[in-house]
Order: structure tokens, then C-alpha cells, then sequence
């Protein structure tokens, strides 16, 4: 194949590197829905008091509470905590209203997950993930069943699982950062973007390898590296729109939409970017690589 791809190769792999040491040095912040806690969403109907201030009340009367806060919007505060009982709740929400007298608010949700359904919701985020690892494998091998003759479908499978797992691995390495540096934690709303770009990022893979299985049925001659390339740059006006609609939609999402959807949206962006990238410069180098010998 030409350098281009080697050298993308490499630099897709030093991230992939960088990722997997972030995770293992800090691993994933989950949140109230993986390892259980309360959540506590307030909004204020005028202006809302300084955050420092929300921390200082809490911490004077509820010194052994162990809380994070985070402002949402212009007016919400969002309060995650260690799972606390009902009676606390009230107690604290007649410490709000004693301290801040005439600011006015309104609890928009309040939820308390324990440490067990926390885990068990975790354990199960992690086989969906799985499953649809398996489900893409069985779909590939189904669809380029006609080609077995003439390529490996092994490496078709490899390439894409290598592919597809650069997709999902660089973003938690990002989160991860994102965790450590700035308290972001992961919620459930994580684990559906991830299964999301899965199912949208192996699109790209199916089309480029289904542009190669067309071209090689219908006589192409030469080395397979160069059929690939062929192929690549036969979908790629393809898939750079297909990306940047979903990216600019993201990023809408991302800077005007809601506390509980931005970091849906941000992992979003970065999966789906890296589903294009890989999809040419993972998966298509490593399908070659594996597929030494072509008809």
C-alpha cells in the first residue's frame, strides 16, 4: 500500500497506546449510574447563587457528605453525592432555602441508585458492548460470504474488531483524562454513545470492503493493496459527508444542549471522526496486511 497508510497507521496506534495507558492509570470516573449515589438537579428562577457558596453550606451542614457540584446552564446546579436517604434529602433542600433566602428554585429530579444496581447496570453496559461485537463479526461474515474464495474473511473480521475497538478506546482514554483533570464522570448516557459508534462507524468499514468485494468481482487486476486504495478513494466524498453531518450535529448538541446530553454528544464527535479515520487507515491497511496472498 502506499506510506500514507503506514504512517497513519503508526500514529493511530501511538494514540491507541496513549489511551489504553490513561485508562489503566486513571481509569473511567463512572458516575451515580454505574457505581451508585444520589443526583440532585436544582433551578434557580432568577439568578443562582455562587457555586463556592453552595459548597461551603453543604460542607458546614453535612460535613461527612462526600459531593461534587456542577453548574448547568445559567441557573442549574447539579449535585451528585454518595447515596443518601430520603430524610437527608429533605434536610437538604431546607438547608438550600434557609441559606438562600429569596432565591427561588425548583427541583427538576432527584434520583438515589445503590451500590449493587450501580454495579449490575455496570456489568450489563459492558456485555451489550460485547454482543454487538459479536453481532458485527456474524453480519461480516455474512455479507462478504461470496468472497471467502478469493480473501480471508478472518481478516476481514480482525480488521474491523481492530478498527472498531481504536474507535471506542480512544474516546474512553479521552474521558479518562477528562475524569481525572475535570471531574467528568460517565453515565449511561456513555455507554449508549459508544454503542452508537459502533453501529454507525462499522457503516464505513462495509462500505469501503463491499467497494472492494464489487471491484474484485467484476476483474479488477493487480495487488490487493491497490484495489483497496481504488476503493478508499471511491467512498471517500461518501464518507467525509456522512461524517461531517453527524459532527456539526453534534457539536450543536454539544454547545446548546443540556448537562445530561454534552458529553453524549462530545463522545460522539470523537467516535464518529475516528470511525472514518480508521475505517481507512486501520481497517483497510490491516485487511491488507492479513491478506498476504490475493487470487
Amino acid at each position: 500500500m502506499k506510506p500514507i497508510y503506514k504512517i497513519m497507521f503508526v500514529i493511530s496506534m501511538v494514540v491507541f497506546a496513549a489511551s489504553v495507558f490513561f485508562l489503566a492509570a486513571y481509569g473511567l470516573n463512572f458516575g451515580v449510574d454505574f457505581k451508585g449515589g444520589s443526583l440532585m438537579e436544582l433551578e434557580f428562577k432568577n439568578e443562582r447563587p455562587i457555586i463556592q457558596d453552595f459548597e461551603k453550606m453543604l460542607s458546614e451542614n453535612f460535613p461527612s457528605l462526600e459531593f461534587n457540584l456542577n453548574p448547568v446552564g445559567d441557573k442549574g446546579v447539579i449535585i451528585r453525592s454518595g447515596e443518601i436517604s430520603e430524610d437527608t434529602h429533605q434536610k437538604i433542600t431546607a438547608s438550600f432555602k434557609s441559606n438562600f433566602q429569596g432565591a427561588e428554585f425548583e427541583e427538576k429530579r432527584f434520583d438515589s441508585i445503590g451500590p449493587a444496581v450501580g454495579k449490575e447496570l455496570r456489568n450489563k453496559s459492558f456485555i451489550a458492548i460485547a454482543i454487538v461485537l459479536v453481532a458485527i463479526v456474524a453480519y461480516m461474515t455474512f455479507v462478504f460470504r461470496k468472497l471467502s474464495r478469493t480473501l480471508s474473511l478472518l481478516a476481514m473480521n480482525v480488521s474491523t474488531l481492530v478498527a472498531l475497538l481504536n474507535d471506542i478506546i480512544i474516546p474512553m482514554g479521552v474521558f479518562a483524562l477528562l475524569g481525572h483533570y475535570y471531574n467528568v464522570q460517565i453515565s449511561a448516557v456513555f455507554v449508549a454513545a459508544v454503542l452508537t459508534i459502533l453501529g454507525y462507524t462499522v457503516s464505513d468499514k462495509v462500505v469501503i470492503f463491499d467497494r472492494v468485494r464489487e471491484n474484485i468481482l467484476r476483474g479488477a487486476k493487480g495487488e490487493l493493496g491497490e484495489i483497496v486504495h481504488k476503493s478508499v478513494m471511491q467512498t471517500l466524498i461518501r464518507s467525509i459527508n456522512n461524517t461531517l453531518t453527524v459532527i456539526l450535529s453534534s457539536t450543536a448538541i454539544f454547545l446548546f444542549g443540556g448537562e445530561s446530553i454534552r458529553y453524549f454528544a462530545l463522545a460522539l464527535m470523537i467516535g464518529v471522526f475516528l470511525g472514518a479515520y480508521s475505517s481507512i487507515f486501520v481497517a483497510s491497511p490491516v485487511f491488507v496486511w492479513l491478506n498476504r496472498k490475493h487470487r
